[in-house]
């Protein structure tokens, strides 16, 4: 497949597109342009910048919108093609390339480009959103997470982020154990738990570290969810253990679903946050729900292999 009005859409204050990374930005652009793609670059201006970018570039006739950078700039995108038909691709280039390594790109952004013309089109499902009692509504391609790690996400420094990468998540993390978590209901599939941290995934990768719900996939039409109990912190050294060791199901205080949606309340007063693709993304009381046939996103053929 060749394209002939694509936009690579890039964040150019993603950690790996500093003055090396574009460099990157160009080589990969000479890739693409050797392959017969005509490709033309447009730029986000900040957080929150990149679905308006991503309507513009659809309102000039795109035939195709690839995106380099991380999993939140790569879902700001997202939520700007949503639920047009124009094949959506990704490129690796931020602190977290989750989606990527789901789909088994290279780790090289002009690696993973000298693939495009082989990725085929897919209709997926997307996650949606809707927090802080209604007045937000977003889409998500990876996860959702309530509780626990959406608090660490907000205590995430941003100078850190951009020269550690995942190792700022992981430090504002120990942070968690001095302090008592809080505790919300969840409520999916026919179950009710009170818990402090519940994942909706549509992804097997966390963070890109660990495989928390390793039934869940991209094809699949549903979340697979993951809910942890109990307010102190020692308790998830037990529950990290079982997700190192694949040995989750079955463990005590831990409900592992499939569904297709899921309510979480507040108990108690005071914020409990939600994130959706390693973002912040809003509070309690909130939802989310499955939408199908949401995106055409482009997948290596090896991706088609999967079945359930």
């Amino acid at each position: 497949m060749i394209y002939r009005n694509g936009f690579l859409i890039y964040n150019p204050a993603a950690r790996t597109l500093d003055t090396a990374g574009v460099e990157q930005l160009d080589r990969t652009l000479e890739v693409l342009h050797k392959a017969g793609h005509s490709i033309a670059t447009a730029r986000t201006f900040g957080p929150g910048t990149g679905a308006d970018v991503a309507r513009e570039c659809l309102a000039k006739g795109a035939d195709l919108i690839l995106v380099a950078g991380g999993d939140g700039t790569i879902n700001e995108a997202a939520n700007g093609v949503i639920p047009s038909e124009v094949p959506f691709g990704v490129l690796p280039g931020g602190t977290a390339n989750i989606l990527a390594m789901e789909l088994g790109l290279p780790q090289a952004m002009e690696e993973a480009a000298r693939g495009l013309g082989q990725w085929i089109p897919r209709r997926i499902s997307a996650g949606l959103l809707t927090s802080d009692g209604g007045s937000h509504r977003r889409f998500f391609l990876l996860l959702a997470g309530v509780g626990l790690d959406a608090h660490i996400v907000s205590q995430v420094d941003p100078a850190l982020k951009s020269s550690q990468g995942k190792l700022a998540y992981w430090i504002a993390g120990l942070a968690e154990f001095s302090r008592e978590l809080d505790e919300f209901e969840v409520r999916a599939g026919g179950q009710v738990r009170r818990v402090s941290f519940a994942l909706s995934s549509r992804v097997r990768n966390y963070g890109g570290s660990v495989v928390i719900t390793p039934d869940a996939h991209l094809l699949r039409d549903d979340f697979a969810m993951a809910w942890f109990e109990g307010r102190n912190t020692l308790r998830y050294l037990t529950y990290l253990g079982g997700i190192l060791t694949n040995k989750l199901a079955g463990m005590e205080g831990v409900t592992l679903l499939h569904a297709r949606s899921a309510e979480f309340v507040p108990l108690e007063d005071g914020p409990v946050f939600v994130e959706v693709d390693g973002e912040l993304a809003g509070a309690l009381p909130a939802r989310v729900d499955i939408v199908p046939d949401a995106l055409t996103l482009l997948v290596p053929p090896s991706f088609l292999s999967w079945t359930r």
